[in-house]
């Protein structure tokens, strides 16, 4: 695979990150995300690219909940740069950004613990995400039965 790219999500990506991120849902490697979402939070998204403004191989989004409390969601790459690092980077790109933010307390719901702990995370009880559970949780068809798990960084 020739050179890849990470950057900030353009507007022009949002239908590429919707079919990567179905793909993904239908993997049951995350939960889906609407056009509407991503286009009102396309600000929170980075991409992998193959080139400097082409084809999208991943992305993630780094959402701001509450005060110092921020929540990497959607992380997901096509399988063919899957175990080349590119989540890793991806996290770390939203990680740098929070910190850049001002907010030392970044969480996810995943079901990649493994991944996760390996970035650093740690398991936590959803209980300690009040802010989370009120503001999206009660909007989602998994709700009260929620399988992801929550875990949580501390910088």
């Amino acid at each position: 695979m020739d050179k890849l790219y990470l950057r900030k999500a353009r507007i022009g990506d949002v239908k590429s990150i919707h079919g990567i991120l179905m793909q993904c849902s239908r993997q049951d490697l995350l939960l889906p995300r609407s056009y509407s979402d991503l286009y009102s939070h396309l600000r929170d998204y980075f991409v992998v690219t193959d080139d400097p403004g082409n084809n999208i191989l991943g992305c993630c989004a780094l959402s701001i909940v509450w005060d110092n409390l921020s929540e990497i969601r959607s992380l997901a790459t096509v399988s063919s740069i899957r175990h080349m690092g590119w989540g890793g980077r991806l996290v770390e790109a939203c990680l740098s950004e929070a910190l850049t933010l001002g907010i030392y307390r970044v969480f996810t719901l995943t079901y990649q613990t493994e991944f996760f702990a390996r970035q650093g995370f740690k398991e936590i009880s959803k209980d300690m995400l009040p802010q989370k559970v009120w503001a999206d949780c009660l909007n989602c068809p998994r709700f009260p039965d929620c399988d992801e798990i929550a875990m949580l960084m501390e910088m």
